[in-house]
């Protein structure tokens, strides 16, 4: 479904969002053939767009706080960060830039390591091993000892896949650089300086995490060709526990809209403690029909 805003948003209009606390994350990235025109003070010129609903991946348990929202209400949250940098709702096909596309959903993340069952197996296993040992049974203790570490390995590689998926979909590992989250080269670092900057990012991509995923595409092309153009894309995350997806939204898109349209050369992380935000109250939206989709 795609939609296009009757009108521009009322920005003295406030509504207050309480609740969000944790890391928001962000990664945005754009291409090299998407260019922002300026005006003679150095601001951008206004661009319209229309939203495209890309889905709610939903997450893997009940959720209401991000349940019971569908794409209009994302849509009304985010229209308005959007025309923080100039993004304008279109008031026609022929006007609209950018096909803006919207998904959002949470994260399935890993059982903690401490509670998994291959990790109680391999302590069981070792508690075994030990006593073998005790006793000089050499040959059972050394199988025991390899079924336990042969399970963990498992465990670790499926926990790795997990990791290595969720660090794609939130910016974590750079499409552009080297992948820290859920691969080989990632672990080398825990032998190096540079271990801080894997260990720091783990905990958060092993937690469920609300996220956002916008995709801008060059609606006139799609429109009148069909073809599929990808001009920018930005990730922003938070953490799930402790927040209400509705009231954490706001919050979130507003630090993720100082790179809507921009690169943010990685991933970009801050804490927000829990306070007030207010966003504009818009004039959501009337479908755009005919348009191709």
């Amino acid at each position: 479904m795609l939609a296009l805003c009757t009108g521009l948003l009322e920005p003295t209009t406030a509504l207050a969002s309480e609740g969000a606390e944790g890391v928001t994350a962000v990664a945005s990235r754009v291409s090299k053939d998407y260019v922002r025109a300026k005006l003679p003070d150095g601001s951008f010129e206004y661009e319209a767009y229309a939203f495209g609903n890309g889905g709610d991946s939903g997450g893997p348990v009940r959720d209401d706080s991000i349940d019971k929202l569908g794409f209009l209400d994302i849509a009304r949250i985010l229209a308005q960060p959007l025309a923080q940098q100039r993004y304008v709702c279109a008031k026609s096909p022929e006007q609209t830039r950018l096909l803006i596309m919207v998904y959002w959903g949470t994260t399935s993340a890993p059982e903690p390591v401490s509670t998994s069952d291959a990790y109680l197996n391999y302590q069981i296993a070792m508690g075994e091993y030990k006593q073998l040992l005790a006793e000089k049974d050499f040959a059972d203790a050394d199988a025991i000892l390899s079924a336990g570490l042969q399970t963990l390995k498992m465990e670790n590689s499926r926990r790795a896949q997990i990791d290595y998926k969720n660090a794609n979909l939130l910016g974590y590992n750079s499409p552009d650089g080297t992948a820290l989250i859920g691969t080989a080269e990632g672990n080398q670092l825990e032998f190096t300086a540079l271990r801080h900057s894997r260990n720091d990012l783990v905990p958060e991509i092993e937690t469920s995490r609300y996220f956002v995923v916008l995709l801008a595409y060059d609606f006139q092309l799609m429109w009148k060709q069909k073809k599929h153009k990808l001009l920018w894309e930005t990730r922003f995350s938070i953490n799930q526990p402790r927040n209400d997806f509705g009231k954490a939204l706001p919050a979130m898109a507003h630090f993720a809209s100082r790179y809507f349209g921009q690169g943010s050369e990685g991933l970009v992380r801050q804490f927000i403690r829990e306070g007030h935000v207010d966003v504009g109250k818009p004039t959501l939206i009337e479908l755009l029909e005919g348009s191709g989709k």
